[in-house]
């Protein structure tokens, strides 16, 4: 009996089990079927855009450089002897003519005062010529005394003319070695410190260097451009693409070795005929003010030479740029269908914060300035104009979230 009852019991156990199971099959599809009914769709990326247009540009470029005086004189004796003075203070300024050191001037005045007692002789000796040529001439105009003489006498007083000149000429060179034994300054500027002391012998044939004077205002930079660049411009000048390409006529600036700029502009004087063999560039040497010294011979400068203008360029910010693993530079663009396009570029020069874009680039194209870190080709975006102050103002707030993924070099 106990047989016939527990069939029935397994048999409605089971199909209750398999009711339940069927229902939460049935369960399950109807919310996977509402879920993928509610799925949205894509959302567009918001973007910051920039409408590119063209412009005139300067063509400026960097280039290092170093001060160097407009004159530079070393003092040096003209006469050998003993230093006995100093005069001057190491460092200062001097003028032209200013006493620098004094050498022993005892020896020069005895060879003035020796000199002058030798031209007295000879005009003493001139005078007695002068004298008995006369005598001679009156007595031969009486046929008293013979030609041979008067020719003489004649002869004797040309010897002692020229005595005397000679004795003339070595009194003011005795004077002009009693003048050197006073060295001055030849020049303007400011001197260095004293390379010799009190009690130096001296030697006016020598080579030593007494001080040294630099003339520092106005003052030269020497900087280099390379010759290769420097032709492109030639030719883009004759081509038409850049105006007013002369290099006789560049402004110039200067940028300090901390990274100030220098408050007075300059300009260009020259640049040399010859390329260096060694290095291939060419020497450019700019002029500028230096009232207030603070520019001094050696100093390394940065040099700003503006070298012509570049009409109808196309410029973007420099953190629209990016760089691909091959070192190309890609720009993202908004299309007229509101999708994003990853467009290589050829970046030029940097002007300010901004790039030059020399091709890939036209006007009118939109340029993705912020947020391309979230774009890939293809996607919608929401383009909103770009507010240069509040994206410097937000690269300042948080640098490592404005960074660009690409970074321009």
């Amino acid at each position: 009996m106990l047989n016939f009852e527990a069939a029935p019991l397994r048999r409605t156990t089971g199909a209750l089990l398999v009711a339940a199971l069927a229902g939460f099959a049935a369960g399950c599809g109807d919310q996977t079927a509402d879920q993928a009914g509610q799925a949205p769709p894509s959302m567009p990326v918001s973007v910051s855009v920039v409408a590119v247009e063209p412009e005139a540009l300067p063509i400026m470029n960097e280039l290092p450089g170093r001060i160097a005086p407009t004159r530079i004189a070393e003092v040096r004796p003209r006469v050998s002897g003993i230093v006995i003075e100093r005069v001057f203070t190491q460092g200062s300024m001097v003028a032209q003519g200013d006493l620098l050191y004094r050498i022993d001037p005892d020896p020069f005045r005895v060879r003035v005062d020796s000199a002058k007692a030798t031209l007295r002789r000879a005009e003493a000796t001139q005078i007695q010529a002068e004298q008995l040529a006369e005598r001679q001439k009156r007595l031969r105009e009486r046929a008293v005394s013979s030609d041979q003489q008067y020719d003489n006498a004649v002869a004797a007083l040309a010897q002692a003319e020229a005595d005397v000149a000679g004795a003339r000429a070595g009194l003011e060179a005795a004077e002009l070695d009693l003048q050197y034994s006073e060295v001055r300054a030849p020049i303007s500027g400011r001197i260095g410190r004293a390379l010799i002391t009190e009690g130096a012998l001296v030697s006016g044939t020598g080579t030593e260097n007494l001080a040294t004077i630099q003339q520092l205002d106005p003052i030269y930079a020497d900087f280099t451009q390379s010759a290769n660049q420097l032709q492109a411009l030639r030719r883009a000048a004759k081509a038409g693409t850049v105006a007013g390409a002369n290099e006789n006529q560049a402004t110039v600036r200067l940028l300090l070795d901390d990274g100030t700029a220098y408050p007075h502009d300059g300009r260009l004087l020259f640049s040399e005929a010859a390329v260096d063999v060694t290095t291939g560039q060419i020497t450019l040497r700019g002029e500028f003010p230096n009232p207030d010294d603070d520019l001094l011979p050696g100093m390394y400068v940065r040099v700003q030479i503006v070298q012509g203008e570049q009409p109808n360029a196309i410029a973007v910010p420099q953190q629209a740029v990016q760089r691909d693993l091959g070192g190309q530079a890609q720009i993202f663009v908004v299309g007229s269908d509101e999708k994003a396009e990853l467009r290589r570029v050829v970046a030029g020069r940097v002007i300010g914060n901004r790039w030059v874009i020399d091709d890939g680039l036209k006007p009118g194209d939109r340029v993705v300035v912020e947020g391309f870190q979230m774009l890939a080709p293809g996607a919608s975006v929401d383009a909103k104009p770009w507010n240069a102050q509040q994206g410097d103002a937000a690269a300042a707030a948080s640098p490592a979230e404005t960074e660009p993924t690409g970074k321009a070099e």
